[in-house]
């Protein structure tokens, strides 16, 4: 009996050191995402700046695609989720000096916020309103596992050699 009490000792211990150190990952990546960048602003303070900017620029339609490009992440997570995503996207709207957020726009900001692992829904969900992915497919090659912080600069050149392949 005493064996299995010091078993249960020790799986808690682990199980509560485990559990400590993921929650201390999670609160350590908010923290560096707070810190200021070399403008002065953080990554937060852009993504707010970016959709308060941005906040009447939606309309219905863009809003409910939103919301059904991010139901599949867990509901603990999907407001931080989408309000990274929606940053992204009024971050290109505001660089293409759009007065609307399109449809376009929603789905090259979705691109550019999510992981590779995501894409994988965003095509099927695009087949399935029968919108074409061909356009789409620079900003692919561009997920975040590749671009991290240069996306920008690879974004216009893909968006240039796009447009000069176009005509």
């Amino acid at each position: 009996m005493a064996m299995i009490d010091d078993l249960f000792i020790i799986f808690w211990g682990f199980l509560m050191i485990s559990l400590m150190g993921i929650g201390g990952y999670f609160m350590f990546r908010k923290f560096l995402k707070q810190l200021p960048k070399e403008d002065g602003r953080s990554n937060m303070d852009w993504e707010e700046y970016y959709v308060n900017q941005t906040i009447d620029m939606w309309q219905e339609n863009e809003k409910s695609m939103l919301e059904e490009l991010v139901s599949p992440v867990p509901e603990l997570f999907r407001d931080v989720a989408r309000h990274k995503i929606a940053g992204k996207i009024g971050e290109i709207a505001l660089k293409k000096e759009n007065k609307e957020i399109t449809q376009e726009t929603l789905i090259e900001g979705y691109i550019l916020a999510t992981p590779k692992r995501d894409h994988k829904f965003l095509r099927k969900k695009l087949k399935e309103k029968e919108i074409d992915v061909k356009p789409y497919e620079h900003l692919f090659e561009l997920s975040r596992s590749n671009y991290a912080d240069n996306w920008k600069s690879r974004y216009k050149k893909m968006a240039s050699d796009k447009s000069l392949r176009s005509k």
